[in-house]
């Protein structure tokens, strides 16, 4: 069974929460680049040793919105909260091709009221 690329926007969410590194290997496509304000263009392998291993730090991250806008590319907006911080929020633009992430686009939000 296919997952559409909503399902797999958010399965990539839910194995980088938990740390499954086998399972963000098999959504993410060879190609794929991850960009944020902290990083530019890094690549599967770079995002997976770098960012990937972050999640256990967040107190929680919990997606709020979550939006296939046009076919293939997928909006997740979510909350989350660091240790001594308020809650922000954050959105990611997922592109899935071929059931594989080719980017995540991740753009920072400020504190969630």
């Amino acid at each position: 069974m296919t997952r559409t690329a909503l399902e797999t926007a958010l399965a990539q969410f839910a194995a980088y929460r938990v740390g499954d590194v086998r399972a963000a290997r098999v959504l993410l496509d060879e190609s794929m680049t991850f960009t944020s304000p902290q990083d530019d263009h890094l690549d599967k392998n770079t995002f997976l040793g770098t960012c990937f291993p972050t999640a256990g730090r967040f107190l929680r991250q919990e997606v709020t919105t979550a939006v296939e806008i046009s076919p293939g590319t997928v909006m997740l907006r979510y909350t989350a909260q660091l240790p001594n911080e308020q809650p922000f929020s954050n959105v990611e633009i997922v592109t899935v091709v071929e059931g594989r992430i080719t980017a995540i686009r991740v753009y920072f939000g400020g504190v969630e009221h």
